[in-house]
């Protein structure tokens, strides 16, 4: 057993009730950080373009734009229905990691500055949410249990 099993392993033997409502609202969460990248892709671009260093079109920013939307609107949905929930969390972590460390810190490390608090604490929850997996509440744990029950039924 490598490293990742080990760790999927015992985040399934340890996962508690109360995480069930945390992995929703982190689905949630980044589901409405999707929806809101989406109407806002214009006031986006122009931030994207006045703070490039590497001198990025509005074709490539607006590719930028849509692509991390997509990816929060879908790995959010994923998130909180419980559906191959590790593989949704760790394509989020990217993301919050960009976002962390060139977007939010250039407004300031402060408390005034609540978008990079969030940012950290949902990228702590989704390394939580990669241990300790979707749990018995989701639509992977629904999956797994009724197709070995549909295999232990007796046939015709």
């Amino acid at each position: 057993m490598n490293m990742v099993q080990k760790v999927e392993h015992w985040g399934d033997l340890h996962h508690t009730k109360w995480l069930e409502v945390v992995r929703i609202l982190l689905g949630l969460i980044i589901f409405s950080k999707g929806v809101t990248f989406i109407s806002q892709t214009q006031v986006q671009q122009d931030w994207i373009i006045q703070n490039s260093t590497f001198g990025v079109s509005g074709l490539m920013a607006m590719v930028v734009i849509h692509t991390v939307a997509l990816v929060h609107l879908v790995g959010g949905l994923l998130i909180m229905i419980g559906l191959i929930t590790r593989f949704a969390v760790v394509i989020q972590i990217p993301i919050l990691l960009g976002a962390i460390l060139f977007v939010n810190s250039t407004r300031g490390l402060s408390f005034i500055n609540s978008e990079l608090w969030l940012s950290i604490v949902v990228l702590l929850l989704l390394i939580v949410c990669w241990v300790t997996g979707s749990g018995p509440y989701s639509l992977d744990h629904w999956i797994k249990n009724g197709y070995q029950n549909y295999k232990t039924q007796p046939r015709d």
